[in-house]
């Protein structure tokens, strides 16, 4: 398998896992992995066999093909709140609206 594969997909998994709030260990506690196969997939050092790749889809709440998909490479959080501020500026009179959908999001 192409090493780009197991770098873009361990990517994936690495960012459906922190949006959910996740660390490595607890993702790989509700897998069934350890956590140095944990992140060995993340680093796209190894693949995940059909059955972890079913529960990850089931914890992280994703499509397999979420995971696969690499056209849309998802960005890495720490540029995220960069975005956010970014779009923040430029919209400054919906940040209320933001707000309220995000706080019923995360209560």
């Amino acid at each position: 398998m192409s090493n780009n594969i197991k770098k873009n997909f361990g990517k994936n998994v690495k960012y459906y896992r922190e949006l959910r709030g996740l660390t490595q260990e607890m993702l790989a506690e509700k897998i069934g992995v350890n956590i140095n196969s944990m992140s060995y997939i993340e680093r796209g050092i190894n693949f995940v066999k059909s059955d972890t790749l079913d529960n990850l889809c089931k914890i992280l709440n994703v499509p397999p093909k979420a995971l696969f998909d690499f056209d849309y490479m998802p960005p890495e959080p720490e540029n995220i709140q960069k975005e956010i501020d970014k779009l923040l500026k430029r919209n400054k009179y919906k940040l209320n609206s933001i707000y309220n959908i995000l706080k019923e999001i995360l209560d």
